[in-house]
């Protein structure tokens, strides 16, 4: 897979200089090896495969029969918390109710690590600060991030 800078800015803060750039990574999960074509709306499993390194079939599987229903077309925020909190990952919040947007989907505000980000209608995985996905979600740095899931130490 080939990495692609999707934006970068520069500027100074204080009288010290910085650069960023932010990377993101085509990657479907490995929807297509376990035979799957065509597009929908399957984030969640996407997500969930890229971070946990867990085939994208066995994930899919392991969230139908935990919430009854095909994970092609969403999955409900409750059902894929419980599946990744059982396998080693941890909640983080970055944002309250009336906080405003605090962290960007961007490497630079968030740690390094295997996570799987939240975004508005939307999961993205993101690895040691690169975006996996089938697109670029971080709408040029701006995307806010409700909260990642991340695997605990």
């Amino acid at each position: 897979m080939e990495k692609e800078c999707v934006w970068s800015c520069m500027g100074n803060i204080d009288g010290v200089e910085f650069r960023h750039a932010q990377y993101f990574i085509k990657d479907d999960g490995g929807r297509s090896n376990a035979g799957y074509k065509g597009d929908t709306g399957d984030c969640v499993v996407r997500a969930i495969a890229i971070a946990t390194e867990i085939d994208y079939k066995t994930v899919y599987d392991e969230l139908f029969e935990l919430s009854g229903k095909t994970p092609r077309n969403g999955v409900k925020r409750k059902v894929y918390e419980k599946y990744l909190l059982s396998k080693g990952f941890k909640w983080v919040s970055c944002m309250q109710i009336g906080s405003g947007c605090r962290v960007h989907l961007s490497g630079r505000e968030l740690p390094a690590g295997r996570l799987v980000c939240r975004l508005s209608k939307h999961l993205t995985a993101m690895v040691d600060g690169v975006i996996h996905d089938t697109f670029d979600p971080s709408r040029s740095g701006q995307r806010c991030v409700y909260g990642y899931f991340i695997k605990k130490t």
